[in-house]
């Protein structure tokens, strides 16, 4: 059998123990840094692997309720090697997703959970009725009674509980076999050097991107990863370029928002010192890829020494593992305008210049990366280049099902392609190939219905944020509800800080006047709120079925 992507912890801890496998940087505590050796890695997953075997079997759910650090890598180790099904997700202070984390805890239905010292007060009183372990501290002597347990390739390794964007989570079933075919993906995608390439990473573990990108991806060849809390990010992001500027070769990613976010934080004064030469790729996906928030990350860095062809678009769901097609190592961001009324109608077609009606500006997310991608037609043919459709997936990194959800698992798993052989994963969104190249449109379940005609709520919420200085940028959220005839439109937004004094009545007025002339709506409702009142997932996308839920129930402040 070849080997698995686990086992090679075990090949690299033999063969360059002593060289560093994962570094944490506590910003939230001292700033200092603790790093896993390969070999310390392998015991600790050992140790960890026999103590979970005395309460859990094959099969058995065991769920992570840690926060960042070496502990939770330790965790999603040490039950890959046990043989059980990890549920990563996140300790119960984490703000703001408290409903998320109960859901998904309900759903998978642990046997155990694995913390740490400092988070079991909250573990003990959120998970009272199961057995809990201090992954910190497991005896490191019990690693010599490990006994490897095989694991095939169609064996089930965790669960990935998706972040909720669209309806309440749900448990993706990833196999052992996903993950080492999504890793090998990005390890191509990255073109990254064995042993020498280095990742630097804020992202949630818990979250699909995080966790393939900060703890699978470096066991493809024996790298090193170095890595933070999301919150030390967010409260000073020139953290993260400082520790890219650690490294002659480097790989990152993030979302859309981090790079806007971080370009509008980080002032000169931050920016002495930074070197990003040696950055070769800064992933970018997650949420749909802006090109003014590129072209303001680089306004911003370029000095410091980041190449403009670094910054890498791509697109991936949790449902592929998490990775599904980029543009390639050293090719330009690629931004095309299109004509909106086309693009609304289900046509690519490239804009015609001032006066041929409203452009909308796609960044293209690149091809596949060693699986099949098509866009296909609401009767399931594949569609034409040039033509909207829904993005369809096939591949070696497509999950396998939903947890205990045969009906959704059927609807979304097992679509049949005409002409084509084999199962397809439906991913909701929707997408053009144009040029070569994949550009992803929206969501299907958060398009805008007005008439007849299709609005993508995204271009209608940086309408809005550029309409009044109040708009606090990035916290808009713009959703339908129905009509006596037809739906109408809602538009959500927090107010800025620079907008504090700005009269309500008037940013209303303002806002509605952009949408009108922009998209040739009318705005049924405009509510402006307070900061934090527009909802997020635990990945920082928009979370339009959540705010929706928010102002039906009033609950908007």
């Amino acid at each position: 059998m070849p080997e698995a992507l686990i086992e090679r912890v075990a090949r690299w801890a033999r063969e360059i123990p002593d060289a560093p496998a994962y570094t944490f940087v506590d910003y939230l505590g001292d700033g200092s840094r603790e790093t896993l050796t390969w070999a310390r890695a392998d015991l600790k997953a050992r140790a960890l692997a026999v103590r979970l075997r005395e309460i859990a079997g094959p099969g058995d759910r065991v769920a992570i309720l840690a926060p960042q650090g070496l502990p939770y890598v330790v965790a999603m180790l040490g039950a890959l090697y046990a043989g059980v099904v990890a549920v990563p997700l996140f300790a119960p202070d984490l703000p703001g997703h408290a409903e998320r984390l109960t859901r998904a805890y309900s759903d998978a239905d642990p046997v155990a959970v694995l913390t740490t010292t400092a988070a079991l007060p909250g573990v003990r009183a959120f998970a009272a009725e199961v057995p809990v372990i201090t992954v910190d501290t497991v005896s490191d002597l019990l690693a010599d009674e490990w006994e490897p347990v095989p694991s095939g390739p169609g064996d089930l390794a965790y669960l990935q509980y998706t972040s909720g964007s669209t309806r309440a989570p749900a448990g993706v079933e990833i196999t052992h076999g996903n993950l080492e075919a999504n890793a090998a993906q990005l390890w191509e995608l990255f073109r990254a050097k064995p042993r020498t390439s280095v990742a630097a990473l804020w992202l949630p573990l818990f979250h699909d991107m995080g966790l393939v990108a900060t703890i699978a991806l470096p066991m493809v060849a024996g790298n090193q990863v170095a890595f933070m809390d999301p919150v030390a990010f967010v409260m000073h992001p020139v953290r993260w370029l400082r520790l890219l500027s650690e490294f002659d070769d480097v790989y990152t990613g993030g979302p859309n928002f981090a790079y806007e976010y971080t370009a509008a934080r980080v002032g000169a004064a931050d920016k002495e010192g930074l070197d990003l030469s040696g950055v070769r790729v800064m992933l970018n996906g997650a949420e749909p890829v802006r090109p003014g928030t590129v072209e303001a990350f680089h306004a911003a860095f370029g000095g410091c020494g980041l190449r403009p062809e670094a910054h890498t678009p791509a697109y991936g769901l949790a449902e592929a593992t998490v990775f599904v097609s980029a543009m390639g190592p050293g090719e330009a961001v690629v931004a095309t305008d299109f004509d909106r009324d086309a693009l609304r109608d289900g046509r690519a077609v490239p804009y015609g210049g001032p006066g041929a009606g409203e452009v909308t500006t796609l960044v293209a997310c690149g091809r596949p990366g060693g699986q099949r991608v098509r866009v296909v037609g609401s009767g399931g043919q594949e569609l034409p280049d040039g033509r909207v459709g829904e993005i369809w997936v096939q591949g070696p990194n497509v999950a396998r099902a939903y947890w205990r959800d045969p009906l959704r698992t059927a609807e979304v798993f097992g679509a049949v392609l005409d002409g084509a052989d084999g199962a397809w994963l439906r991913t909701g969104d929707l997408g053009v190939v144009y040029g070569g190249l994949l550009y992803v449109t929206g969501r299907i379940k958060d398009l805008i219905i007005v008439d007849g005609r299709n609005h993508y709520p995204q271009d209608i919420e940086v309408t809005v944020q550029e309409a009044h200085r109040a708009v606090r940028r990035d916290h808009v959220a713009a959703f339908s509800v129905p009509g006596e005839e037809t739906e109408r439109l809602v538009v959500v937004a927090e107010r800025s800080r620079g907008g504090a004094s700005a009269d309500p009545a008037e940013v209303a007025a303002r806002v509605r006047a952009a949408v009108r002339k922009f998209h040739d709506l009318s705005v049924h409702d405009f509510v402006l709120t307070g900061t934090g009142a527009v909802p997020r997932t635990t990945s920082g996308k928009i979370a339009r079925r959540a705010c929706l839920r928010a102002y039906l129930e009033g609950a908007l402040v």
